[in-house]
């Protein structure tokens, strides 16, 4: 048993997801499956049950964790410390990041700044906005990364990128054709909404508020990946973020369409605790992110 595979059964648990362990750990997901079984083997217990889809955590493999991610998180703050103390940029950078942004962009910027600085790594937890902010509050997190996030006492905003919006239907939906989309037209479409709860949400009815339409949502969702779902299956129609649907754009099975309003753009910023100043590698980390801007239409 070695630390790699510490780090790399920890960040499996973590994302709930092979895949994404094995890219943060810059392994292939057969190199993560293998080592997650020489773990069992070494231990003698079952830690995931891989016959549920998604793969469920067995009360051994909870324990292993819990006493796993203790040994990794105390090494990484010996190495941050180290790192701090020699000014290099080395150890780990916790990252909070929702869903929709993690899953479309984080891989390509996790894999650039690590071949940039290759004794760094980038720990990714996929989560739901309050969430995400609640990780960084709590010092879980280095940096968080989500949409129009509230500055405060607690909380300092880097701004990033800015996404814009869209109309988005299915391919094959009537509109799928239109050069752009009134918004007026979206009164008399099946609409599917942001929950309420959501900073998106807000933004999105303010802007349909000054252009004097009145929206009855038929569905109400707290994630961009169902909300696709949703209109790929339903003849539904929504408001999302033209980055997010990039891929089914591409693929044939949504239509991204410009609306006439203005400008409607999703804020996508970097947090993090005022009162706990980046370290050189959290620092590198925001400095990388903030050169680069994928999939906000500015390069």
């Amino acid at each position: 048993m070695n630390l790699e595979a510490l780090y790399l059964y920890c960040d499996i648990i973590r994302s709930n997801s092979f895949t994404l362990g094995a890219a943060a750990n810059r392994v292939s997901q057969s190199a993560a499956s293998q080592a997650v079984r020489q773990l069992e083997h070494e231990l003698g217990v079952q830690l995931i049950d891989r016959t549920k889809r998604p793969f469920t955590v067995t009360r051994e493999g909870r324990v292993f964790f819990e006493a796993s991610h203790d040994i990794v998180e105390r090494m990484e703050a010996a190495r941050a410390e180290i790192g701090w103390r020699k000014k290099r940029i080395e150890g780990t950078v916790r990252v909070a990041v929702i869903y929709s942004v993690g899953l479309h962009d984080m891989g390509w910027y996790t894999q650039q700044f690590t071949a940039l600085h290759p004794t760094a790594r980038i720990r990714l937890a996929y989560l739901h906005p309050d969430e995400v902010v609640e990780a960084v509050v709590s010092d879980s997190a280095d940096v968080g990364i989500l949409s129009f996030p509230s500055p405060g006492r607690a909380l300092a905003v880097i701004p990033w990128r800015s996404e814009p919006m869209a109309f988005v239907c299915a391919a094959g939906h009537p509109l799928a054709a239109r050069a752009a989309i009134p918004p007026a037209e979206l009164a008399r479409q099946k609409f599917v909404a942001f929950d309420r709860t959501l900073s998106i949400r807000k933004a999105v009815d303010r802007a349909l508020r000054r252009q004097g339409v009145k929206v009855e949502p038929s569905m109400q969702f707290d994630n961009i990946e169902t909300i696709k779902q949703a209109i790929a299956t339903q003849g539904a129609v929504s408001i999302l973020p033209r980055p997010s649907v990039q891929r089914e754009v591409q693929q044939g099975v949504l239509a991204a369409l410009p609306l006439e309003m203005p400008a409607l753009n999703r804020k996508v910023d970097i947090i993090h605790r005022r009162q706990k100043p980046p370290g050189p590698t959290t620092a590198a980390w925001i400095e990388f992110l903030r050169k680069h801007h994928l999939g906000d239409g500015t390069g």
